[in-house]
């Protein structure tokens, strides 16, 4: 009987332990440029005068902060070209039938009237909504579209 609480509490001591690294490495995941720099900067300021960092070192760290800059760049230009992209696909449903869900999770099966960018302030976020008569979706919510 003593072996098999032993076991109990060797995983459940892994399961703790798993849990506590995880939380330790999503500190790393919330790092943005800002802070890195201001870490960098932290740590130059601070750094022994008699035992200075290494050349390569700061080469090494200037590196990956241009790595995250362009990565961030990146990332918010690919971001913008699918918004883009999901306005001119809306907009090529006008006048067209379609099918799908609404948002009040109804079926919809009609022409799209029109189209409408809603802007979400608190996430900084756009969703373009299709119109069908009196029934909004959004545009992923669209299942079928025949010629009209």
């Amino acid at each position: 009987m003593s072996q098999i609480g032993q076991a109990a509490s060797a995983n459940f001591t892994a399961q703790q332990q798993a849990a506590q690294i995880g939380s330790a490495n999503s500190g790393y995941n919330d790092l943005d440029t800002d802070s890195f720099l201001k870490l960098l900067i932290s740590e130059l300021q601070n750094q022994d005068p008699l035992s200075p960092m290494e050349n390569a070192d700061m080469i090494q760290q200037i590196g990956q902060i241009r790595e995250i800059g362009a990565t961030d760049q990146l990332t918010n230009t690919l971001s913008n070209l699918a918004s883009s992209q999901e306005l001119v696909t809306a907009s090529s449903l006008i006048g067209q039938k379609v099918t799908g869900l609404a948002d009040d999770a109804s079926q919809v099966d009609g022409v799209v009237d029109r189209i409408t960018v809603v802007t979400n302030a608190d996430n900084n976020s756009r969703s373009i909504k299709v119109h069908v008569g009196d029934k909004t979706m959004e545009i992923k919510n669209v299942r079928e579209i025949q010629n009209g």
